[in-house]
């Protein structure tokens, strides 16, 4: 269970982490300028297990990996969006950040609310409802599983 944090259509990844911040030599020096041109206090507020959730085109714009690592790496446990930017969903599965396709969810959902994920059936619960979500492939998964792309490839846990 994690809290929702509920953004529009057509999330550019400079608005995710702003190119400024690209300069910082770490993720974890990054990660505090996470959505700050939007939510300020984001960084402050998300807990790890909480979601992001967005409509359609999520983290369109450049191919900068930094932008699923900083929310990586603020634990968010998963984004769902109606539909993502492709550089963007292969870089988050890349490096181990859940992307799950959900149609009807970001409409039914509010900034704030709670809500259950299961990546393995699917399914994603929020407000008393269940939403039929985009089931990743089983060697999607795996990589996930393994933590990202180069550890799955490495046999690492």
């Amino acid at each position: 269970m994690g809290r929702i944090f509920k953004f529009h259509n057509d999330l550019d990844t400079d608005q995710i982490i702003a190119s400024q911040y690209l300069l910082l030599p770490t993720v974890e020096e990054m990660k505090v300028h996470t959505f700050e041109s939007l939510d300020p206090e984001f960084p402050r507020k998300a807990k790890p297990g909480d979601f992001v959730v967005g409509g359609e085109n999520f983290g369109c714009g450049s191919s900068r990996e930094q932008a699923p690592a900083v929310l990586k790496a603020l634990g968010i446990q998963a984004v769902v969006a109606k539909s993502f930017a492709r550089i963007f969903y292969r870089n988050a599965i890349n490096i181990g950040l859940p992307v799950i396709v959900c149609k009807e969810l970001p409409d039914a959902v509010g900034d704030g609310d709670e809500m259950e994920l299961s990546l393995t059936e699917g399914l994603a619960k929020a407000g008393g409802k269940e939403f039929a979500c985009t089931k990743l492939p089983e060697y999607m998964q795996q990589i996930l599983n393994h933590g990202g792309l180069i550890a799955s490839l490495n046999g690492e846990v």
